[in-house]
């Protein structure tokens, strides 16, 4: 089988769905089958993202237009190169590719948070993603809250939407060397004690009661925030100015993006992981903390509740005081804090690239077949 991948996404900012997409093709290449690839680029700086293999050919097609790329670029390419199924592991599809067609949806939470989209977002969630599932031989959903919101708001038949969870790098599951953990200290000016956020910085992240929350207990406990990842994106300033207005400016480190072989020291080092989402489909952080060994405090719905598998503190992130609460419980003398722990370790072990990628074939498959 000729399998085409859609990789325009690979030129856009560090996040979920680039780091996503990274592991799980890699995972694929792994497999021992005979399957070939082709690997649509947009830019022909990304050729040889993924190494030199034999069983890969690239191509980029550098054409500006982002629709004109997904839906006349790519199906003429498909053609081309004889492609038998068509994955795209972000939101869109080219719809009038010669092959079958299989996406991915990483999260539908337009009908939740509709005003913190942006109007192209929202334009491409109200109007495209829903002819896209119509369209779809297969659609993969990130999580059993994702697959539930395909079927309910896109109306995509239940039978073409599968749950095919992400995984978990194992190097959050080897133990944290003390010597990493000295040089993250030190590279990141990260504090003696402080409570995490991992994740890009937008509206649906509720990174504003997280501070709000953070500045009830944090100073006074003599704890501090490190932010890794905010990157300050669409109607976020406020959030972003918000230690400054409360006054806890010195209160937050802001580590920027922080690369991946480094990220388990932040884990390990951190009273807590808190995210105190207003919508996550399947938050990977949550995965990563639990699988170190940290905390979590998040909330107590969607897809933070689901991949959080009972080894997180749960919070209603509508309201501080309950934020406020769970960060108190996690570095307060919890008897359950060993416990949860262990729970998380054990929960995580079951998010694995390998089993994401073997799942992902097996949709693959019998799209192509159909």
């Amino acid at each position: 089988m000729r399998i085409g991948v859609m990789l325009r996404h690979l030129d856009q900012h560090p996040g979920g769905v680039k780091a996503y997409t990274r592991h799980l093709i890699n995972a694929l290449l792994a497999r021992r089958d005979d399957h070939e690839y082709v690997f649509f680029y947009h830019n022909a700086s990304a050729m040889g993202s993924f190494g030199s293999r034999e069983r890969v050919v690239e191509m980029a097609l550098p054409w500006r237009s982002r629709i004109l790329w997904d839906q006349v670029a790519v199906p003429l390419a498909a053609r081309r190169t004889g492609i038998d199924v068509l994955f795209n592991p972000k939101y869109s599809m080219a719809l009038a590719a010669p092959c079958p067609n299989v996406w991915v949806c990483h999260g539908y939470n337009r009908p939740f948070h509709r005003e913190h989209l942006p109007w192209l977002d929202y334009l491409n969630f109200a109007l495209a993603l829903p002819r896209y599932a119509a369209r779809a031989n297969a659609i993969i959903a990130v999580s059993e809250t994702t697959r539930e919101h395909v079927i309910e708001y896109m109306h995509a038949p239940p039978e073409r939407v599968h749950r095919v969870y992400l995984g978990v790098d194992d190097v959050f599951r080897q133990p944290v060397d003390p010597a990493a953990l000295e040089r993250a200290r030190r590279q990141h000016s990260l504090p003696e004690r402080f409570f995490l956020f991992a994740g890009s910085l937008y509206p649906p992240k509720n990174f504003g009661r997280l501070v709000r929350a953070f500045a009830r207990i944090g100073p006074s406990h003599g704890i501090h925030l490190v932010v890794a990842g905010g990157d300050n994106r669409f109607l976020s300033e406020a959030d972003r100015r918000l230690p400054d207005a409360l006054g806890i400016a010195s209160w937050v480190t802001w580590a920027g993006w922080v690369p991946q072989p480094e990220l388990p020291a932040f884990y390990a080092a951190a009273e807590a992981l808190v995210m105190p989402s207003l919508y996550e489909a399947c938050p990977g952080p949550i995965l990563e903390a639990l699988a170190v060994g940290c905390p979590v405090v998040t909330s107590n719905r969607y897809g933070s509740k689901e991949v959080a598998g009972g080894a997180a503190i749960l919070v209603d992130p509508d309201s501080v005081d309950d934020i406020v609460g769970g960060m108190t419980r996690v570095v307060s003398d919890d008897p359950q804090r060993s416990a949860r722990i262990a729970r998380g370790k054990l929960h995580a072990a079951d998010f694995t690239w390998e089993r994401c990628a073997g799942q992902t074939m097996a949709v693959l498959e019998a799209a192509a077949a159909r």
